[in-house]
């Protein structure tokens, strides 16, 4: 038995001289050392022999499997050090080459606006009405009726407003305001929210105008609520949103669904005042429309008026952007011209 572990060892040293890659040592490694190798098929036997014979001979088997995993294991990280060497050096990267330019896209300018204006409410205290409360295809009960605006007014008219092929009754939105509606409807006072959107105007497109532009409607209604409160959040808003410097008025005007009203002018950034085609040579920009929650909206939504009161407001998002970045055409937010998208 002594002379079969010399054998087995000597046969193994043969096959391990042989060996050129990994797989080869692990080969080896199954044939002599395994469970079911060599060797320790002679370590069974073991039993059979005397005590003596025994001490002898597996003293000399585990020698003999020390030497051999002793070997195995150099050659193991001969090979490893080799066949990495060979992967890192195929796989070689130069650093001192270029990188490669990945164009990133850029939020656009009025959801960048958007986005500042909805943070500066929020900071006040407002928050963001659920989708489902500010639809873009509206039915005129909440675009008009519930509203206060009449049957007549000119609002109500094609050349005003887009209806669709829905109903008869059916439009695209033609302000924001129906989103108080709809959440006056669902929600008791107090309410403070804030419902930017996408609104629709059949208007004659020019450097002021376009049938397709964005709002965000505000309403806070609680008790003892007055036009004194809605200066102060709105001059509060234009302070943070303009700075101290930049000059407002407000003017007085009229909206169905609000009395008192008012109309919120910035001065126009492009003329300092002065007169431009951008501000139609008045030196002012309209940013906003105002007022108190009429009493008649109130009640239509089952709100007391003589318990609670509110006001509202509602302003165009192009409109700020264009006074804030000296933006002297609305088309431009539109016409997705990348030589105007890169400047911000």
């Amino acid at each position: 038995m002594k002379q079969q572990l010399e054998t087995i060892f000597k046969n193994a040293n043969e096959d391990l001289a042989k060996a050129s890659s990994i797989n080869d040592i692990e080969e080896i490694r199954g044939k002599y050392l395994s469970r079911k190798g060599e060797f320790n098929e002679i370590k069974k036997n073991l039993k059979n022999l005397s005590d003596e014979d025994k001490r002898i001979v597996g003293s000399l088997a585990n020698e003999i499997t020390q030497k051999l995993e002793a070997s195995l294991k150099a050659k193991y990280d001969e090979f490893y050090q080799k066949e990495l060497n060979e992967k890192l050096q195929k796989e070689r990267i130069d650093i001192t080459l270029p990188g490669k330019y990945v164009p990133t896209g850029k939020v656009h300018p009025l959801t960048s606006t958007t986005n500042e204006i909805v943070s500066i409410f929020q900071s006040l205290g407002f928050s963001v009405a659920p989708d489902r409360n500010s639809p873009e295809v509206e039915t005129e009960y909440f675009n008009f009726d519930m509203l206060n605006v009449p049957k007549d007014h000119p609002a109500r008219d094609v050349q005003d407003t887009f209806y669709t092929t829905l109903a008869p009754n059916v439009v695209l939105r033609s302000q924001t305001s129906g989103a108080q509606i709809h959440v006056m409807e669902e929600q008791k006072p107090p309410i403070r929210i804030i419902a930017p959107g996408r609104v629709y105007r059949n208007e004659n497109i020019n450097a002021r105008k376009n049938n397709f532009f964005h709002q965000i409607e505000g309403l806070y209604v609680d008790k003892d609520i007055t036009f004194g409160d809605l200066k102060g959040v709105l001059n509060e808003f234009i302070r943070i949103y303009f700075g101290a410097s930049r000059p407002t008025r407000f003017r007085n005007s009229f909206f169905p669904f609000t009395e008192p009203s008012a109309e919120v002018d910035v001065q126009c950034i492009m003329c300092e005042g002065k007169g431009c085609r951008t501000c139609s040579g008045t030196g002012w920009l309209e940013i906003l429309g105002c007022g108190m929650v009429d009493p008649n909206v109130l009640r239509g939504v089952g709100i007391d008026p003589e318990i609670y009161t509110g006001f509202a407001f509602g302003m165009g998002v192009e409109r700020l952007a264009m006074l804030k970045y000296a933006i002297d055409d609305i088309r431009l937010f539109f016409n997705n011209d990348e030589r105007f998208l890169h400047q911000f």
